[in-house]
């Protein structure tokens, strides 16, 4: 066994879902370090950028294997709190966290990136790179084959002037750019839908539309009880929170996301409908004191990268049960077919069902 072996082995996925079925590393992520060890071992030598390394193999595997300096950006909370864990529980140093704009610097000479599935969210990401960079430097984005496509090599030829792919490995691939242009960073999507702005930074959910979840918990809207506090968890864009905001002025409204992306979008779609909402980016409600709101509100996620998954909802209904002042209202839209309501009972309280289609149910629990 390998010392990189030995480290990948350490890890742990931990805070994320999935802790003990899933790994905090794949394929994908051992080719990107081996491919920047024999093919790029000066760059490597040098100033690393890592960007959305999902649990710290990328950033402490590079750091075992020379990089210089490693700086990091994360979008996800999450991914930030599992690469500082493993970086305590390894004995190895995490890197320093910097904002996708200036994670990479004119001496940074190789980037490491988990190739995002969202095309918005890799042109930020080709962009931001491209436009502080060196002309020496190179970007390896890599991921699992069946989530890459030939349109993510174009898209990364707007900040590239050379792109070509690896050969497969271990049902992985890597995508090499190299010659980076001088381009003019991503902008946030504007839209307006259904009398709401909606402001949606590149790679947030559903990005400057409303998904039709969203649509169906807003339909319950006429029948919100009266409160004080009221929290929009798992936020996205912060449409939900504005409306909050502009049903009932005056009462304290917080949008908090696991994505810095969707933190940011909210604030700006609160700023573009003129209220004021508070955000934070936090996974779940963590930083929230309990028995502290009157009502919460969700749309929850089902997906932990690729994974299908329920564990993020069922944590999400507990966070809301522990900050919901007794009698308080957690109002969930779930697709039917994942049938919640008998969770919703157990982890919060007495349950009723507002709205129903074949795709979503609404339902409104009470905090016992």
């Amino acid at each position: 066994m390998t010392e990189l072996d030995a480290l990948l082995d350490a890890l742990t996925r931990a805070p994320d879902v999935g802790d003990g079925e899933l790994r905090a590393w794949d394929a994908a992520d051992r080719y990107l370090l081996d491919y920047a060890t024999a093919e790029f071992s000066d760059a490597l030598a040098g100033e690393v950028a890592v960007i959305d390394d999902t649990h710290g193999a990328l950033t402490l595997g590079a750091g075992l294997l020379g990089a210089g300096i490693v700086r990091v950006h994360q979008d996800s909370i999450v991914a930030r709190r599992a690469l500082a864990a493993n970086a305590a529980r390894t004995g190895r140093a995490a890197g320093e966290q910097h904002p996708l704009e200036a994670v990479v610097t004119a001496r940074t000479s190789l980037v490491l990136l988990r190739m995002p599935r969202s095309l918005e969210r890799l042109d930020a990401v080709a962009r931001a790179v491209a436009a502080n960079a060196g002309p020496r430097l190179v970007l390896l984005a890599g991921n699992r084959i069946k989530h890459m496509t030939p349109t993510q090599n174009a898209v990364l030829e707007a900040g590239f002037a050379r792109v070509e792919a690896t050969l497969a490995r271990g049902k992985s691939r890597i995508v090499v750019a190299r010659n980076p242009r001088r381009v003019r960073p991503a902008e946030p999507m504007r839209a307006a839908v259904d009398g709401i702005q909606v402001v949606a930074v590149p790679g947030v959910f559903a990005g400057a539309a409303l998904d039709i979840g969203t649509r169906a918990l807003l339909a319950t809207f006429d029948q919100l009880p009266p409160f004080a506090r009221a929290i929009d968890l798992a936020c996205g864009t912060g449409v939900v929170a504005a409306e909050l905001a502009r049903r009932t002025p005056g009462a304290s409204i917080l949008a908090c996301d696991v994505s810095a992306i969707a933190v940011e979008s909210a604030r700006l779609t609160a700023e573009a409908n003129g209220v004021e909402v508070e955000t934070r980016h936090d996974d779940g409600l963590s930083a929230e004191p309990a028995a502290s709101a009157d009502l919460v509100v969700l749309n929850p996620p089902f997906h932990a990268g690729a994974a299908v998954t329920t564990e993020i909802a069922h944590r999400l209904f507990a966070d809301a049960a522990r900050v919901l002042r007794p009698g308080g209202e957690l109002r969930v839209v779930w697709n039917s077919h994942l049938a919640y309501r008998p969770v919703l009972e157990r982890l919060v309280g007495p349950t009723r069902q507002l709205a129903r289609t074949p795709k979503f149910t609404v339902t409104a629990s009470r905090r016992r």
